[in-house]
């Protein structure tokens, strides 16, 4: 399975979002942080919008938050909104896609590949994804403590 950028860039933009809480995130900040096109941003964000993941916020200190709390959201929800299918391969999908289904011996392994995938992004929050970067966002110790363990 491979994961365009529009589905990695909304899964950044909604973290960025997400760290923010309540407060409306203008999407120039998210595509400074992120080094997102704020012209591409516009169109994930739209997308995200439609499908009630974020809400606008109108006003001088307005933006996008999210429409929903953060474990609500899983990885599998965002990735299928921006990406379609995550099956390996069509016949996953759609059994009428191949005339082999039922009887191909490498059935079982897309199969298996499928389950693993889902398995992995549905039971990936958006939580799990803010709770990570917060521990990225830690501070080093500062040089005088970093030899003491």
């Amino acid at each position: 399975m491979w994961v365009s950028t529009r589905a990695q860039y909304g899964m950044r933009a909604l973290v960025e979002i997400g760290l923010r809480g309540d407060e409306p995130t203008s999407l120039k900040f998210v595509s400074e942080r992120q080094n997102i096109s704020q012209h591409y941003l516009e169109q994930i964000v739209a997308v995200l919008r439609r499908a009630g993941i974020v809400e606008s916020v109108r006003g001088a200190h307005g933006g996008y938050r999210l429409a929903r709390p953060l474990d609500e959201v899983t990885a599998l929800e965002v990735v299928e909104l921006m990406e379609g299918s995550v099956a390996p391969v069509s016949c996953i999908e759609d059994s009428e896609n191949c005339v082999r289904v039922g009887n191909c011996s490498t059935e079982g392994l897309w199969r298996k590949l499928d389950l693993a995938v889902r398995a992995v992004l549905g039971g990936t929050t958006l939580a799990d994804l803010v709770a990570e970067r917060q521990l990225l966002q830690l501070e080093p110790l500062p040089e005088q403590f970093a030899g003491l363990n």
